[in-house]
């Protein structure tokens, strides 16, 4: 764009009621090739305004009489209304000084949040269309006076903003009053008139000082409540019960975390003793926590329990401590529960896991050593190999185990996780009979490895030992619950009867009645070996 054509653009924010806002263009003020065509600056202030007058002028006029009467009145009424709908004071203000001033529009200006501009969130009279809208901090009548730090009149000040032409109806003469919040000036109040020959007197001046002192009370007063206003909601909403008492010990407020901890309503629960959550036994803990927080101590991180409203008692973690007046005062304590339910499941669950895992590594231990007192062999490699089998069962069967979590030991799995490994052009050489069996973990374990005994056997002497040979095992609940496996071998070489015990029938012997407490029979007919083992009804879960 060529130099000496462009345009400055002036927007205003507009806040919808929700909260959302719109950018409005109040005007295009011409640009000329060094900045601003008619107005020179001095740190973004205009410092040559034709449309300003200072109070002084005022002074000259002919002032009307005050009336004090209607003054107190409209003063009375907005104190009330401050009280009573304190979100509509802003606006109540303005209109109370578009009445008591005889203007035809009255406002006020906030500095935002960014100090970049000023908004008006109230507005009555003519210009009340353009509440919402607003205009630049560094350019415009609400900044000068906020720079100068003193009222200010206008009169037409379209002559030094050019914006305020296209404003409708335009401004005969605007009164403008800084109002301030801890030292600090935060916006304006004004009153305008738009009729001609319409001009403000040294009693508007006074009236309107007046309303910028109350203007400033009560946007401190909105700027309280909006704070107080989101930590309500904070707590309101926050998972965690919240709950407040005063020195006697009755609840004063009650979030809906605790009504959720708890089971009480905020009209069952507020103003009711807050003893009615202690068990009984835990009286003495409540009188405790009092007392420490009399003395202005803090209470962190304490675990203890707490009662329902359907007298069930919930384990929480509390932090405490006083609530204090404006003087310092302490008048009450508030309480912060938090429900450690989970986690003491937790931690009862990760302890049961101890046990448990200290309850097996001291059976698996005493297992392995069972079986390597029991081996026996010609050479040392022969008992590696035999005490290397054995073992390699127990850790066959403690991987089915990790599957179920140690729910238990699937009895089809556990026999066919040793006798699988044997077939002949995909067929099975074994035959596995019987119902579905979960056994318990410590019983599989010891039947694990006098499964693999039997298997070794049958390798190395029985059926297994030749390739036609086959292995059945089924098994089967009698009728006073006991559990029979019967082991038969066919096709296999000629047995007979050992002329000794062997190692692996010491083996099945020591485990099976030792170990289990169960019974075993073992017949070697000619046609094939025959094992039956009989258990406790218990090793079945």
């Amino acid at each position: 764009m060529p130099l000496g054509c462009g345009f400055v653009v002036v927007r205003s924010w507009i806040t919808s009621g929700a909260g959302q806002g719109c950018d409005r263009v109040l005007a295009k003020i011409p640009m000329s090739q060094g900045g601003l065509s008619t107005v020179s600056t001095t740190k973004g202030v205009p410092s040559d305004l034709k449309s300003v007058l200072t109070t002084a002028v005022l002074s000259r006029r002919f002032s009307r009489v005050p009336d004090y009467a209607a003054e107190n009145r409209a003063l009375i009424a907005l104190a009330k209304d401050m009280t009573v709908s304190p979100q509509e004071i802003l606006q109540k203000l303005v209109e109370a000084a578009l009445s008591l001033c005889r203007a035809q529009s009255a406002g006020i200006s906030l500095l935002a949040d960014d100090q970049k501009s000023f908004h008006w969130p109230a507005i009555a009279g003519q210009w009340a269309s353009h509440v919402g809208s607003g205009t630049p901090r560094d350019f415009g009548p609400c900044g000068t006076v906020l720079d100068r730090n003193t009222a200010l009149i206008f009169s037409h000040p379209e002559r030094d903003f050019p914006y305020f032409s296209e404003v409708q109806p335009s401004v005969e003469e605007a009164l403008l009053i800084p109002f301030y919040v801890s030292n600090k000036a935060v916006g304006t109040i004004w009153v305008i008139a738009h009729n001609q020959g319409h001009s403000f007197d040294s009693e508007d001046l006074r009236v309107m000082t007046n309303l910028a002192t109350f203007a400033a009370a009560a946007y401190q007063n909105l700027l309280a409540m909006n704070v107080t206003q989101r930590i309500a909601s904070i707590v309101d909403s926050c998972d965690d019960a919240i709950v407040s008492t005063n020195l006697d010990g009755e609840i004063t407020t009650w979030n809906r975390g605790a009504a959720r901890l708890f089971g009480y309503t905020v009209e069952e629960i507020v103003g009711k003793p807050v003893s009615i959550l202690f068990a009984p036994e835990r009286r003495d803990e409540e009188f405790a926590i009092f007392r420490r927080i009399k003395l202005g101590e803090r209470i962190e991180h304490h675990n203890t329990v707490r009662r329902r409203n359907d007298g069930v008692l919930v384990p929480i973690s509390l932090a405490s401590s006083p609530v204090r007046d404006v003087d310092g005062k302490i008048i009450g304590a508030s309480e912060i529960d938090r429900d450690i339910s989970e986690l003491k499941q937790k931690e009862e669950r990760i302890e049961l896991l101890a046990r448990e895992v200290d309850h097996r590594s001291k059976n698996l231990l005493a297992l392995v050593l069972a079986v390597v007192r029991l081996a026996n062999a010609d050479n040392t490699e022969a008992l590696k190999t035999a005490i290397e089998g054995r073992i390699r069962a127990l850790g066959n069967l403690h991987i089915m185990l990790a599957e179920t979590q140690w729910a238990g030991a699937d009895m089809r799995s556990l026999v066919m996780g040793e006798l699988a490994p044997y077939t002949l052009d995909g067929q099975t050489r074994v035959e596995v009979i019987g119902p579905d069996l979960l056994l318990k973990p410590r019983s599989a374990q010891s039947l694990a490895v006098a499964l693999h005994e039997l298997t070794t056997n049958a390798v190395k002497y029985g059926a297994l030992s030749v390739i036609v040979g086959r292995v059945r095992v089924e098994w089967s609940l009698a009728t006073d619950g006991r559990l029979v496996i019967v082991w038969t071998e066919c096709l296999g070489p000629r047995v007979s009867a050992p002329l000794h015990q062997g190692f692996g029938t010491r083996v099945v012997r020591q485990i099976i009645n030792g170990e289990l407490n169960g019974t075993s029979r073992f017949d070697w007919h000619p046609l094939g070996f025959v094992c039956e083992l009989g258990f406790d009804p218990a090793i079945v879960l």
